[in-house]
């Protein structure tokens, strides 16, 4: 079972920028999918990004143009970079993993974008 550790959350002021960071305990190797999810309070988790072991990603609507996604095989490492970062996307953001019908998910890193 592979371990996943975010990190790189913080406070930030609307329009601000944020880099999020998820390392993988060990090389991931085959047919998988990574990606960013997040979970605003009282609200359900939803899907930021997404990005495949071949390398096709996918965004959310809401962070399209805004935010990127990508991966870092040498390091087993998976980055989403947040720019014009708003109100709306302050929530606890999650690392995943799916490899077949297995998922793995990170503890989790709050973001708050805030004045």
């Amino acid at each position: 079972q592979v371990h996943l550790v975010e990190s790189g959350g913080g406070l930030v002021q609307p329009g601000g920028s944020l880099r999020l960071s998820c390392a993988a305990s060990t090389r991931i190797v085959g047919i998988y999918s990574m990606g960013w999810y997040r979970q605003a309070p009282g609200k359900q988790r939803d899907m930021v990004a997404v990005i495949s072991s071949g390398g096709s990603t996918a965004y959310a609507d809401s962070v399209k143009g805004r935010f990127t996604i990508s991966r870092d095989n040498a390091k087993t490492t998976m980055y989403l970079q947040m720019n014009s970062l708003k109100p709306e996307d302050t929530a606890v953001y999650y690392c995943n993993l799916q490899v077949g019908s297995r998922a793995e998910w990170g503890q989790g890193t709050q973001v708050t974008v805030s004045s």
